[in-house]
Formats: structure tokens, sequence, C-alpha cells
């Protein structure tokens, strides 16, 4: 397989650099051909702006027509083309990140921003999307780094359920562009281990299951399991509201470890 691997610490010496670094010469190993995207050393800039698209600035920008019509015109910036090129070479996606604030680091989330452009990763014609998108056949896998109690990610913990913390990232992002997602894979203790070693096991075994792994069930918008105001139809999930009834089966009751400020 072709894998693309984005990691976004700013620190290469972390948990998160050792990890990043036995990954991908683990795949390497495995056969498969890696390309990176080191957010932080690359200084990648995630600010949307008009530069982005050669837009004038003295004209209204409107993001997703401009941004549309830059792609399909082949004016988008340098740096976007390139992420795009590695984004259309590639089989597998692997994000690598450490948890802040329940989320992923502002650098990852301005590469979504600028990269995922309208007519590139979404809006394509025919309503392409959650599950039908412009990167429809590439695997997706989420590594990210957090503290610890991992009750407090548990069904009924008072940080939310794992998945669904997740979830604009896994569904909102990466399957809403047409990608197939993987399960993600978070490691705990980051600042209080030792050695890498546990999370180098965890790490292995996932990505030796990359090709074949099970994805995470989401429900594709085109399957008929949606109206046409997009709701899930009341026959399905009965009784149920929240993320998890985008699923085709129940969300997994595996619980996250605690978010830490730095790791």
């Amino acid at each position: 397989m072709n894998v693309l691997w984005v990691f976004a610490h700013p620190e290469p010496r972390s948990l998160n650099g050792v990890l990043r670094d036995h990954g991908v010469a683990e795949l390497r190993a495995l056969g498969h051909r890696v390309r990176e995207s080191d957010l932080y050393a690359m200084g990648w800039n995630p600010v949307v702006g008009p530069a982005d698209f050669g837009h004038d600035p003295r004209d209204r920008l409107m993001v997703g027509d401009a941004s549309e019509r830059a792609h399909a015109g082949g004016t988008l910036s340098p740096d976007i083309r390139a992420e795009q090129d590695k984004l259309a070479w590639a089989d597998a996606l692997v994000l690598q990140f450490p948890l802040w604030w329940h989320g992923m680091p502002a650098i990852l989330k301005g590469w979504f921003d600028r990269v995922f452009v309208q007519g590139f990763a979404f809006g394509l014609p025919g309503a392409r999307r959650y599950g039908d998108g412009g990167l429809a056949g590439r695997r997706a896998l989420v590594v990210t780094t957090a503290g610890a109690r991992p009750t407090g990610f548990g069904p009924r913990g008072i940080h939310g359920d794992a998945e669904e913390l997740l979830f604009p990232l896994l569904h909102g992002t990466l399957f809403y562009s047409g990608m197939t997602v993987l399960p993600p894979l978070v490691i705990g203790g980051a600042d209080r281990a030792r050695t890498a070693d546990a999370a180098i096991t965890l790490l292995d075994e996932r990505l030796r299951d990359l090709p074949s792994a099970e994805p995470v069930p989401y429900r594709p918008e085109h399957g008929g399991d949606y109206d046409g105001d997009l709701v899930l139809r009341p026959h399905l999930s009965r009784g149920r509201d929240g993320l998890g009834v985008h699923r085709t089966a129940p969300t997994p009751s595996e619980a996250l470890p605690e978010p830490c400020a730095v790791r």
C-alpha cells in the first residue's frame, strides 16, 4: 500500500516522535511505501486566506467557491497542491497527533481546512459525501496520545465517549470525504511513560492490520438509511438518539484516557 503519515507534534523527541519514527519504519518493513507530512517541521501555514486561491483580496472571498475554482483551474497555492498530490497517491492515511482540549492541534485542523477543498475532498457532482466523497477508496487510521484515567472517557465518563469525542474528525471529516475509517488507536499515559515499548506493541498490531481491519460501521448517506431531510429513518435504532445512531452497530464501550495539555 501507499501510506501517507501526517504528523502533528512540535517535539520530535516526544513519545509521539518515537512512535512516528517506529511506525514509518514498520510500515516500510511490511512492504508498504510511505510518504510523510511533518506539519511542524514543514512550518505548515494553518490559516485559510486569499493567497490560497490566487484571489484578489479587494474582492469578497467566498471560500467554497474560490477553492473549487482554484482546484479546477490548477491555481491552488503550491503547498496545498503538494499535499493533495500526496493524498491522491495514497491508499491509506495515518493521522498522528496529541489530544489537546478534546481535539487535534490547530496546525492539523488547518491542514484539513486548506487541503480538503471543495471539488477535491467534497462537493463533487451528485452530492458525494459520507462514504462517497472525493477520497473514497482510501483507508484512514487516527493515532492519538492522551493522559490517564480511561474511565473518564467511558459511556458515562465526564469527558464523553471515546469515539463520540473524535466524531467530528472520524465521521465529519474522514468519512464525509469518502474514506474508510478504522477504529482510532489511543495511547494513554503519555506524560508518564518511561518507555515506548507498550505503545509500540499496540501500534505495530494496528499497522499490521491496516490493509484489512474492519472499519467503523458508519451509515453511508446514499445507503437508504436516511430520508430526504438527511434524518435517520424511524425504524432504525428505534428509541435511541445521539451520535451512535449513525453506526450500523452500537458504539463500543472502550474508553479513552484523559487528555493533557502537552505530550
